[in-house]
């Protein structure tokens, strides 16, 4: 019988879905955006909203991702534009125009020189950070892409999404196509291991995992029973944790391909997720516009030593 747990702590100030969740490198702040137009910077220790900014722009902030030395986050929008905030100054310094409908997915190159985008216009683009150009534009041909992310050696760029069902492969200097993953229903979230052996991809109720020397599937990690709309892994790549549209996330053992521990309820969709540098805290943010954390001492011991199947029950929030 499974197991349920409740987040430690509930954080409440967005007033629409939250969209987007990273860590800053000192594991105890997050930036969230959300569908209320707003991106706030939180203090995990104290439970608190440190600030938000509504005043760029009038729009529905859909997507976001940190650049690899923690110092830029990008935004995306649905007034169909990208846009890059100094994480310290919190003041937004580029903003690009390209896409023609909602910018729903976004990843940074490893080196973070070039940022890529995904939208709901069905492309993929891959802008210059420094110069602000789109040097590449690919034609998806999903209706709308709800996922983008680049291999870890920059090589390779996958998106996933509606119309195709699949998650397409792509060269990424030149934009030719090199696989297609067909998929029974959307693709909504994409992991890459660090070494770039494996893909997952979260789609309905599953999360299958590719070899990507073959672009065959290997295994299929099984038990949400709705969309499952992020996944993030752990920093020894032996762990995975989802969030889903059946109010969990769930962690999984990447060596079994079996989930660990209990599944956390929540009390509405879990539409992000993101796992602190260490892997002892778990942010996710949901629907209902609350932000929630999990926090466990056993996980730590699971990146560090492999000690421990799953995690410690949290006290709820008095």
């Amino acid at each position: 019988m499974t197991t349920t747990a409740t987040p430690n702590q509930s954080l409440r100030g967005h007033t629409n879905q939250v969209r987007g969740v990273v860590h800053l490198p000192d594991a105890r702040q997050v930036i969230t955006c959300s569908l209320d137009g707003s991106m706030r910077l939180w203090d995990l220790e104290r439970g608190i909203n440190v600030w938000v900014s509504y005043h760029v722009y009038d729009a529905k902030v859909w997507s976001m991702a940190l650049s690899p030395n923690g110092k830029t986050i990008a935004s995306g929008c649905d007034d169909d534009k990208v846009r890059l905030w100094n994480v310290e100054t919190r003041e937004v310094f580029a903003e690009w125009a390209g896409h023609g409908h909602v910018v729903s997915a976004l990843c940074w190159s490893g080196n973070g020189e070039q940022v890529l985008s995904g939208s709901w216009d069905g492309t993929a683009r891959v802008w210059n950070v420094k110069t602000g150009e789109t040097v590449l534009t690919i034609e998806t041909e999903h209706r709308h892409v709800f996922a983008v992310i680049y291999s870890p050696d920059a090589t390779k760029i996958a998106t996933g999404g509606f119309d195709e069902n699949a998650v397409k492969i792509w060269d990424a200097k030149t934009g030719e196509l090199v696989d297609t993953l067909k998929h029974l229903i959307q693709v909504w979230s994409l992991a890459w291991t660090s070494d770039g052996k494996k893909l997952f991809s979260g789609s309905h109720g599953s999360i299958g995992i590719f070899d990507t020397t073959t672009w065959q599937q290997i295994a299929v990690l099984e038990g949400h029973t709705h969309l499952v709309y992020a996944i993030t892994l752990f920093q020894n790549q032996r762990f995975l944790a989802s969030a889903s549209a059946d109010n969990t996330t769930r962690l999984w053992n990447l060596d079994t391909n079996l989930q660990v521990g209990p599944l956390l309820q929540h009390e509405d969709f879990v539409r992000c997720a993101a796992l602190s540098v260490d892997g002892t805290v778990l942010v996710t943010g949901c629907q209902d516009s609350k932000l929630y954390t999990m926090e466990s001492r056993t996980t730590a011991l699971c990146l560090s030593a492999f000690l421990g199947a799953g995690l410690r029950k949290p006290q709820r929030q008095r």
